[in-house]
């Protein structure tokens, strides 16, 4: 049976490091409705005033974490591509990028082509948001609609608390949490509080500041609680790990604007951790699945910096699960159970 693909997509990447490449990138993923939620009009407005200098600062900055091969991002979900196809016996294994190469229409349309008539498609977010499940899963069905494709699709659902996810992950965090250590950040990425609101049924109140923001909301709630499904994932992990409450605490990183984000903000944490006394730390981003730019850059390299300023002695990101053999095995379980 070889008419069943599977499909990792992932959020993307420049095609370089060149400011002319990140402009072009950083375009069409502000562009994006599902990331910057404004009118067409006002939108395409902030955005060109963001790339007037944002370009140039994000090169840098890719730069600075830019591997041989190319981005970390596709060089890693390329690497967890090829680890699966072992696991994979019913067709095709690729991966795509939502922004940048390849992107996810022609991957879709070249699997068309070589006669796979059903996708398992996989968004490589483990926790829900408009701005990375939904805007995946749409231009897929959009794509498939508007070029008339013999696909189906099957879609992967956010596995935030999905037992063999958090296993796959305190197994793959393990090394690091052996080591001795003060406190652990899980540094999430940040959304703003308006993208969750506006999810919510009509009349909800939802405290989205609170220590644990989902214990009394409803299971609809709960389904689109980026927050929400965020701190599910930490308080699981951290109870599969066997980390102690007080040893680990959980904070949301890459504000953008001036809009409310959901909090705590990571930065603030990063000062209050150094100087509350804490000398070892480390960070995980398990809102991620393959390391990238938030995670090499704003955390290993300025939020090392930050910390160690702050009074810190050493602060070790753990990396993502990345192409680790056993989130290959875990993550295709997941996807034949689709």
């Amino acid at each position: 049976m070889t008419d069943h693909a599977l499909l990792l997509v992932n959020l993307g990447s420049p095609d370089s490091t060149s400011v002319a490449d990140v402009r072009r990138y950083l375009d069409q993923f502000l562009m994006d409705p599902y990331v910057v939620d404004l009118p067409w009009p006002l939108r395409r407005l902030l955005v060109s005033l963001i790339l007037i200098k944002r370009p140039e600062q994000s090169a840098h900055a890719y730069a600075s974490i830019w591997w041989e091969e190319g981005s970390p991002l596709v060089v890693l979900t390329r690497r967890l591509r090829a680890a699966m196809v072992e696991h994979w016996p019913h067709g095709p294994v690729e991966f795509a990028m939502r922004y940048g190469q390849p992107a996810l229409p022609d991957v879709l349309q070249r699997l068309a082509a070589q006669g796979v008539r059903q996708v398992t498609l996989a968004p490589l977010y483990p926790q829900f948001a408009d701005s990375t499940v939904t805007t995946v899963v749409e231009l897929a069905r959009q794509t498939v609609e508007a070029k008339q494709l013999p696909l189906s699709l099957r879609v992967l659902q956010p596995f935030y608390d999905s037992p063999v996810y958090i296993e796959a992950l305190a197994a793959s965090a393990r090394p690091h949490l052996e080591q001795p250590y003060d406190h652990l950040l899980l540094s999430f990425h940040g959304l703003p509080e308006r993208h969750l609101k506006k999810l919510f049924a009509k009349g909800v109140k939802h405290d989205l500041r609170a220590a644990d923001c989902c214990r009394d909301a409803d299971a609809q709630t709960r389904a689109v609680c980026y927050r929400g499904q965020c701190l599910a994932t930490a308080k699981a992990f951290a109870r599969q790990a066997g980390i102690p409450d007080g040893k680990w605490s959980v904070s949301f990183q890459s504000r953008l604007g001036k809009d409310k984000w959901i909090e705590p903000y990571t930065e603030p944490c990063l000062d209050a951790l150094a100087k509350a006394g804490v000398k070892r730390l480390l960070v995980m981003c398990p809102a991620f699945v393959a390391d990238c730019i938030e995670t090499l850059e704003e955390i290993g390299d300025r939020g090392r910096e930050q910390f160690l300023e702050a009074g810190g002695e050493e602060l070790v990101l753990v990396p993502c699960l990345n192409d680790d053999p056993a989130w290959a095995r875990t993550l295709a379980g997941m996807c034949q159970a689709v």
